[in-house]
């Protein structure tokens, strides 16, 4: 009964974040497959991108990595909560600053789903330019950052129209 009323009155939305999970999946599903047909080597290598992919226990950027499996499932609880509290502000917000919140959660739900499956998130994007590298990263987290930098566009413009009112 929740999931029709959900799916009934938020087509549009559920779709934006089906296809986000969807991207995702695909994109990942297709990298570890190359991963295994090179045995573990570079995928592909330029002057500025590599396809290289790692496996990341911990949050954004490989923070908080644990071997600790007590550990991984409480940060992996943390970020379920997380999830549950941006649906919550998604059904509270205003049409901009919705669709942001959903690149969030469509890239969210991509990385909660491999930490559930994989015991951690492959990341294979890996941007640099020389020996600086920027960290690897994956489709979700093109979507989540995307989303943050909306939503705090969408704060900083909020904070300005009102300043000047």
């Amino acid at each position: 009964m929740l999931l029709n009323k959900i799916f009934k009155n938020y087509y549009l939305e559920t779709i934006v974040i089906l296809i986000i999970f969807f991207l995702d999946r695909i994109s990942k599903l297709f990298v570890i497959h190359l991963d295994k047909l090179n045995f573990n080597s570079e995928i592909y290598a330029s002057k500025f991108l590599n396809i290289h992919l790692i496996w990341n226990g911990g949050i954004a950027f490989g923070l908080f990595s644990f071997k600790e499996d007590y550990l991984y499932n409480f940060l992996t609880f943390l970020i379920f909560i997380v999830i549950i509290f941006i649906i919550l502000m998604i059904r509270k917000s205003d049409l901009l600053e919705k669709y942001a919140l959903l690149l969030v959660l469509g890239g969210a739900l991509g990385n909660f789903f491999d930490r559930l499956i994989y015991k951690a998130v492959p990341d294979f994007i890996d941007f640099h330019v020389g020996n600086f590298h920027w960290f690897i990263f994956n489709v979700s987290d093109i979507f989540i950052t995307i989303g943050v930098i909306m939503i705090i566009l969408i704060e900083i413009f909020k904070k300005s129209n009102k300043s000047n009112d």
